[in-house]
């Protein structure tokens, strides 16, 4: 009876301790960060441009409101109502069911472990971007002007083995300064800083790209729609990929972020603010980058990092005051890197914290130490790295996260989950919808992703 005394006491002095959000946009837009990142940036806009504008667009919006409802909101509160990550996460569903914890903590490992290889193959990429925003400051890649096998060579020498430790350290260091600060004193501050300005430096391009001759061929062909074209079954396949990839649904980085929530904020409103600022930044990219390539008549037709780090960079020099919109763009592309890198990185190192006992600042230094060199050794094959981590890791953690918290967890628990903080009870298509809809369309995401090589 003393040791189950001196255990709960030690459980609660250690949840009155945690860290966490200070304020519920604080949360939002931290949960923003996490979900504005690359793919936004250089997938979205080939997406929109490859199958046909609002053809596209339209199942794009449907499953990001599907997944927004059902998975985004399942993660916040699945982490919330534990107070923990997701070890501690499924480890409370399996101890409900079975009395078991220790089974649920095992497997809540998977997603943490994803999350940590998906954390490093995105360093070495937000190693690149660091580079290419310090060469935009410095005049070096206006500098080359046009020159498309010269801007191709950079990108070639970067991205290969040993080719950008310097860069990749100093990505490194930044997050990791950001994260041991703590989760209200950096990771809350330097999102309340960096997505604001994300959004109004965007804004700003979009206004820019809109006034200069041959724009407007680009935005005609975004907002087309064709009805035939929705018969293609390959337009709602990519179109629920990039909506499921880019809501960040793999069952940590959203979870670890519910768990620093306080009870008394209404998460669904919270996922609501996620959901439509997520839409606007996918949005914003494209309304920047399809017009900017129908100004200089390029086809938009090849994505991934050779959109970003090659085709755009002499488009952007072919403009009006190309320096600058270079210097914006990639400083917009380094803030949605950044806070998108210290959210990966976030799980395992509460995990550190929450499972061994290691305070903030040793349990940040061992991941970073960790994180830091095992993407300078991947820097050959970090594009085969990512796509393994992507394509079946973060979606098997998606699906794991969504039968724990509807299927393990049950009715009951759930409702009480997801009804702490609300004035009013959500509706009751809540958990039908989630436990059925979600965790079938989460294992559609691992299945057809690993049938087509990827889909988001």
């Amino acid at each position: 009876m003393n040791e189950e005394t001196t255990t709960m006491t030690g459980q609660i002095a250690a949840e009155e301790q945690r860290d966490g959000f200070q304020s519920k946009w604080g949360f939002i837009l931290a949960c923003i960060g996490s979900a504005v990142g690359m793919g936004n940036i250089w997938r979205f806009p080939v997406m929109v441009s490859k199958y046909g504008g609002m053809t596209f667009l339209i199942p794009f919006f449907f499953f990001v409101i599907l997944i927004a409802a059902t998975g985004v909101i399942e993660e916040m509160f699945f982490g919330r109502i534990a107070k923990a990550g997701p070890i501690g996460a499924f480890g409370t569903a399996t101890e409900l069911r079975w009395q078991d914890r220790k089974k649920g903590e095992w497997i809540g490992m998977i997603p943490v472990l994803g999350s940590l290889a998906l954390a490093i193959g995105y360093t070495c990429v937000v190693g690149w971007v660091v580079k290419y925003t310090y060469l935009a400051f410095t005049g070096g890649l206006s500098a080359m002007g046009q020159d498309l096998p010269q801007i191709a060579g950079l990108f070639e020498a970067t991205a290969t083995s040993f080719g950008n430790n310097f860069w990749l350290i100093v990505a490194c260091l930044g997050s990791f300064l950001i994260m041991g600060m703590g989760v209200a004193s950096g990771i809350e501050k330097a999102n309340k800083i960096m997505m604001p300005a994300l959004f109004a430096m965007f804004l700003f391009l979009l206004c820019y790209v809109f006034i200069l001759d041959g724009a407007e061929g680009g935005y005609r062909y975004i907002f087309t729609f064709n009805p035939e074209g929705l018969k293609n079954p390959f337009v709602w396949v990519y179109a629920f990929g990039q909506a499921f990839f880019t809501l960040s649904i793999a069952g940590s980085g959203t979870v670890i972020y519910g768990s620093y929530l306080s009870d008394k904020e209404d998460v669904v409103g919270a996922a609501k603010y996620v959901a439509f600022f997520n839409l606007l930044s996918a949005m914003l990219a494209a309304c920047v980058i399809i017009p900017a390539m129908a100004i200089t008549g390029e086809k938009l037709s090849s994505g991934g990092p050779g959109l970003m780090f090659i085709h755009l960079i002499p488009v952007f020099n072919g403009m009006p005051a190309g320096r600058l919109v270079v210097i914006i763009f990639f400083i917009c592309v380094l803030f949605a890197g950044v806070s998108s890198l210290v959210n990966l990185y976030e799980a395992p190192v509460a995990t550190l914290q929450e499972q061994f006992g290691f305070k903030r600042m040793p349990a940040v230094a061992t991941i970073g130490v960790l994180g830091c060199v095992s993407a300078l050794l991947i820097q050959g094959i970090v594009s085969e790295w990512m796509d393994v981590v992507s394509i079946y890791i973060c979606p098997l953690g998606a699906v794991l996260a969504g039968v724990m918290f509807y299927w393990v967890g049950g009715k009951e628990f759930v409702l009480k989950a997801v009804n702490t903080g609300r004035e009013k009870p959500i509706g009751a298509w809540f958990y039908p919808l989630g436990k059925y809809v979600f965790c079938i369309i989460a294992i559609a995401a691992l299945v057809i992703g690993a049938a087509l090589g990827g889909i988001g």
